[in-house]
């Protein structure tokens, strides 16, 4: 198989928007995608408040933007998707996304709104692992993703289910309906099913990873955030999803959504394959854990474990209201109010990300990188 290529650069908050362009330039952003064919940008809205780590950065969000405009792609869009305990109004409120969007001129569409796309039924040429079983009445997509570029913007975080998480994960939301945790005991092959989907049915694909702030712990929301002032890009999404779980230390090629997706050739997981350009991380390797949560307990027990037999009595009849209602009452009402909003105002109040996002949420960032430019 032949190498892949990621960049990864050092960033600071002063100069993250130049840096940005730079690194999509190491990574080869426009060949990677068609210059004729409109670009969707699929932002990651892991938990609607604005906990560091989890979500897109709206320096990652502003960043790709002017890097795409500057090498003439104009026809942006940026697509939001819902989940059963993610509110999407609310994430791009929360965290800043609206006023990048409404600046640059970049609509923002809803992959759950009618009269933004229909779901139509895609059969897809490549051999599926699990998604033809799981959806056994018809895979069905979103038309509006057809013929276009997409370029993903996950975080470097763990996840609960998946050990790590970062481009490849990133598809699951935009791609699949609101029956999504209907894949979650086969959530590692259904990456892979997804992956050759994209292949197929985009022009182009691309990824930004932020990990300015990393989150290590029971992600993709309950982590401890710690600063890495580092971003990745590559437009293998296999091969900088490898890189970025080798610096948190992880085994890429011992996650299983990795390594099927390296032997069915969808992209590089093995690091011995993967160029690296612009930082030397050979020597990065962070000691993260997964760990556990209330949450994961519980889900561990229904997606993998003694309870995996009733998922249809809990999660395809009106009983999935209550895990619903349980997921949002353990996040919302107990782990923001007491736990979270603690961690995300100490984050705000004393790192630098933390005051890059602040001057977003004051709308100053811009004064903060004019700043930059004329010392």
């Amino acid at each position: 198989m032949a190498k892949s290529k990621v960049a990864v650069l050092r960033v600071k908050p002063q100069t993250v928007l130049e840096d940005i362009h730079r690194l999509d330039e190491l990574a080869g952003m426009k060949e990677a995608l068609d210059s004729t064919a409109p670009t969707i940008l699929k932002d990651n809205i892991s938990w609607h408040y604005p906990f560091p780590g989890a979500n897109t950065t709206p320096w990652q969000l502003e960043g790709i933007i002017k890097s795409l405009q500057a090498d003439g792609f104009g026809d942006l869009s940026c697509v939001q998707n819902k989940t059963v305990v993610t509110d999407a109004f609310k994430g791009e409120d929360l965290n800043n996304y609206l006023p990048i969007l409404r600046r640059h001129d970049v609509p923002v569409l809803y992959n759950f709104r009618n009269e933004d796309m229909k779901w139509i039924e895609y059969r897809p040429q490549a051999k599926m692992h699990v998604l033809d079983q799981i959806y056994p009445d018809g895979i069905r997509l979103p038309d509006y993703f057809f013929g276009k570029n997409i370029i993903h913007l996950p975080t470097v975080k763990c996840h609960i289910y998946t050990t790590t998480t970062g481009a490849m994960k990133n598809a699951f939301g935009g791609l699949l309906s609101t029956h999504r945790h209907y894949t979650h005991s086969w959530i590692h092959r259904t990456l892979v099913d997804l992956l050759a989907i994209q292949k197929e049915i985009h022009a182009g694909l691309y990824a930004v990873m932020d990990g300015t702030t990393a989150g290590n712990g029971p992600g993709p929301r309950t982590m401890k955030p710690v600063i890495k002032d580092l971003m990745l890009a590559s437009a293998d999404q296999v091969a900088i999803d490898a890189v970025a779980a080798k610096m948190m230390g992880f085994d890429p090629m011992s996650l299983e959504y990795i390594a099927v997706a390296h032997e069915d050739g969808l992209g590089v997981g093995d690091p011995r394959d993967i160029e690296v350009v612009g930082e030397d991380i050979s020597n990065e390797s962070w000691g993260f854990s997964v760990g556990d949560n209330a949450a994961s307990h519980v889900g561990d027990m229904l997606w993998f474990g003694p309870l995996k037999g009733l998922q249809k009595l809990f999660f395809r009849t009106p009983l999935v209201n209550a895990f619903i209602f349980g997921s949002e009452a353990y996040h919302d009402y107990y782990r923001w109010p007491f736990k979270d909003r603690k961690t995300y105002e100490g984050w705000l109040a004393e790192t630098p990300w933390g005051e890059l996002f602040a001057a977003y949420l004051r709308g100053e960032a811009g004064r903060i990188y004019r700043d930059t430019a004329e010392g």
